[in-house]
């Protein structure tokens, strides 16, 4: 079986220690809180609602890299692939708290929503009012009709956007919530992979892919997609993923979305480029605007190999409030 070098020290400081590099690289926007792996963002606007977010270590370079201007105010860390703390959550809530309420973004998976609501439930035991939405971008995890099974991922990141610039100007929290609702509602993901990653603390290969084939809908993690084919022209490999996305999004002539081409790790920016042109020529064939295109490394798992697509559609009041300008380490917009 192969295995992968990583470039490593003791596999049990893995989070400690990347959060300690993070923090020497992004120390003009974020800080630490105490020796907890929850981070918060400087000069947080005054009497805003807070916006917190957090998961796993392993899906970089979320969550702590979405912490900044109009994004998230705070990120909370797990170990590699294992929700936060609930303690932990909730010494993030206290930090951002000003009094009113807290609205927690996270991915759906079980670990995040058991944690999650438990923290919601020590942060209300101390009179926070707190909300949540759980992402399930993933259209590879569970049917349409099952939408609030699925997984989420990288939508996360859009829906982060929307809520951090929302939170600047609405100060109620239930009001917010529907916003971000709304942001979730229309985000869709499809990730495609040719190869395994491989884990960072034991360089073993997540899952085995047979060398001629590549599976649609593989879970961040390696969980099994909805189908495998052949390898062939990443063209028709787009192709395949736009059928799925388009129709699940209910996306149509004269709508406009913004479209992100992510890596899973391994794959290049040059082969995202050429999946982004594909991409860009089908949404202009069927009339559906682009009114932005992100391409990189937004969230990928360790080095596997692989590209996913995320279709946010939007409204009059999505496009508002996406125009509004963000900065944190991974994510910079300006209009």
């Amino acid at each position: 079986m192969k295995h992968s070098k990583k470039f490593i020290n003791d596999p049990k400081q893995i989070g400690n220690e990347a959060i300690s590099g993070y923090l020497k690289a992004s120390s003009g926007f974020l800080h630490q809180v105490g020796d907890k792996n929850v981070l918060v963002a400087n000069n947080i606007p005054d009497n805003k609602v807070g916006i917190l977010t957090g998961g796993g270590l392993a899906a970089e370079p979320l969550f702590m890299g979405y912490v900044g201007k109009n994004m998230a105010d705070c990120a909370v860390i797990g170990n590699i692939n294992a929700a936060p703390s609930p303690f932990d959550i909730l010494i993030g809530t206290q930090a951002i708290h000003q009094g009113k309420g807290v609205l927690y973004i996270y991915n759906n998976y079980f670990g995040d929503v058991m944690t999650f609501d438990m923290a919601q439930e020590l942060a209300m035991d101390e009179g926070i009012k707190v909300e949540t939405v759980c992402v399930y971008d993933n259209v590879g995890s569970a049917p349409l009709e099952e939408i609030t099974s699925r997984k989420g991922n990288m939508g996360a990141i859009y829906v982060l956007k929307i809520a951090g610039a929302a939170s600047s100007g609405i100060y109620d929290l239930c009001q917010l919530k529907g916003i971000v609702e709304k942001a979730r509602d229309n985000t869709r993901s499809l990730i495609v992979v040719g190869d395994t990653g491989y884990y960072l603390e034991s360089g073993d290969p997540m899952f085995e892919m047979p060398f001629d084939e590549i599976e649609y809908g593989v879970g961040l993690h390696g969980e099994p997609g909805l189908f495998r084919d052949k390898v062939e022209p990443v063209d028709r490999v787009v192709e395949k993923v736009m059928n799925i996305l388009l129709p699940d999004l209910k996306c149509k002539k004269g709508d406009a979305v913004v479209a992100m081409v992510n890596s899973m790790g391994a794959t290049s920016i040059t082969e995202l480029f050429i999946i982004n042109r594909k991409l860009n020529e089908i949404l202009d064939q069927r009339s559906v605007s682009v009114v932005h295109n992100d391409v990189g490394f937004f969230y990928t798992s360790q080095d596997m190999v692989g590209f996913s697509i995320t279709l946010m559609k939007l409204d009059e009041e999505l496009t508002t409030f996406f125009y509004e300008p963000a900065y944190s380490f991974s994510y910079k917009f300006s209009p």
